[in-house]
């Protein structure tokens, strides 16, 4: 694990910090921090919440755009962070899908204490050949890349919108277009086969 010196900040949203239990929530891919909104007002009275802009994904990043690194890396800031700020106890931590695979790392490392854990659909590795993980990442990388170039239209043409608002549609817009190349695949080496 990189020391306190070493690692680059995340960009943390805090609500709630003066209530003595700790709440970190960890959001899905292809959302923002902002997921949580409607359930903020209702957990920052009873918890101190911890919400991570996961890097890639944080259009008020100062640096532009970093990108997404991978989970691991990711994990290990978050540990030294809470770390820095003197939490080593964490009263609950929510994640979903991509939020998932983040708590399954650090459980399986052990530098916070969590008493409860909500992995909600978490992602893991592809138990499959190198070859066939080329694919799905090439099918991942070719879907977000449609995406962002295609916008609203190509995405209300594409999935079953009916229940969604055209502010809903617009949102994962702007998220697909603030996406960057290495974010959309999560490998920066892999990004270059395709370009």
């Amino acid at each position: 694990m990189r020391s306190a010196e070493e690692y680059k900040e995340l960009t943390i949203h805090e609500f709630g910090k003066g209530n003595d239990k700790i709440m970190v929530l960890l959001h899905p891919a292809v959302v923002m921090w902002d997921f949580f909104e409607y359930v903020i007002p209702a957990l920052e009275k009873k918890y101190h919440l911890i919400i991570p802009a996961i890097p890639g994904y944080d259009p008020y990043d100062p640096d532009v755009k970093s990108d997404f690194t991978s989970v691991e890396e990711i994990a290990a800031e978050l540990e030294v962070w809470l770390k820095v700020h003197g939490i080593n106890h964490v009263d609950c931590i929510y994640g979903c899908s991509m939020g998932g695979a983040f708590i399954t790392k650090l459980l399986s490392n052990g530098v916070i204490h969590f008493k409860r854990a909500v992995i909600d659909g978490g992602i893991t590795p592809y138990q499959l050949p190198w070859i066939a993980t080329r694919f799905i990442l090439l099918r991942d990388f070719l879907m977000i890349s449609i995406g962002k170039i295609g916008g609203v239209k190509l995405l209300e043409k594409a999935f079953a919108t009916d229940n969604l608002s055209e502010e809903d549609i617009q949102y994962e817009a702007n998220v697909l277009k603030m996406m960057e190349k290495y974010t959309s695949t999560g490998q920066k080496q892999d990004t270059k086969l395709m370009q």
